[in-house]
């Protein structure tokens, strides 16, 4: 079903096709993954770039086995070579290179399908709500008299609003005069968090508390 446009010796008109699909997709997906996570501009260039020169490196591989291995080695200096990035930062840069790939070898049809079908995906994965599990939990941050004992202040609102709660970090604010409880907990109706607030206010004198969305997981590689 997919042909390659290339044969074993490189047409200008050809090479050029290549350069021109790369392009484009490149910019397809570097303007998809701008327009739902906002990278900087330095790392918008380069997805928009990479397809264009994996391409050229395939390319100039053109079945040599014994570069095909030198490439590969020079590639993985690369991950060396970088700062730990975000999942979704490592798995756009991994797109763009398999477009770059698939261009390379000269399947034009395939890379533009499989750049319209991935980022139609991307888009609704990263607008949607399907595969997110962190929006029931929170970083709470409560703050207390330090005459008020904190123990266990708190244990039957955290028993009857939340699945799972856990104290993380005491410490004593304002020149020792309140104390400032973080806790992680996850509700058991995203709902009801006014209504749990409003009851952790009545205990605390109704001072400061902050519920901020807690990540449930590094979302480094």
């Amino acid at each position: 079903m997919f042909n390659t446009i290339l044969s074993t010796t490189l047409s200008l008109y050809t090479v050029s096709i290549c350069i021109l699909v790369s392009i484009i997709c490149g910019m397809i997906i570097s303007l998809i993954y701008k327009c739902c996570a906002q990278p900087g501009k330095s790392f918008a260039i380069t997805v928009a770039l990479l397809p264009l020169m994996v391409q050229i490196v395939i390319m100039m591989v053109n079945g040599n086995l014994g570069a095909g291995v030198a490439v590969a080695g020079a590639f993985s200096l690369v991950r060396f070579r970088s700062l730990p990035g975000k999942a979704s930062d490592i798995a756009t840069v991994f797109f763009a290179m398999s477009i770059g790939l698939a261009t390379g070898m000269g399947y034009i049809a395939f890379a533009l399908l499989a750049t319209v079908v991935i980022g139609i995906l991307y888009i609704i994965l990263f607008n949607t709500e399907i595969l997110d599990s962190g929006s029931e939990y929170r970083s709470l941050k409560i703050t207390i008299p330090e005459d008020l004992d904190y123990s266990d202040v708190f244990d039957d609102l955290f028993k009857k609003y939340t699945n799972m709660s856990k104290l993380k970090v005491v410490k004593t604010i304002n020149l020792g005069s309140m104390f400032q409880l973080i806790y992680d907990v996850k509700l058991k109706n995203i709902k009801e968090e006014k209504k749990f607030i409003d009851e952790l206010r009545v205990r605390n004198g109704n001072l400061s508390i902050i519920s901020s969305r807690m990540a449930v997981s590094n979302e480094e590689l």
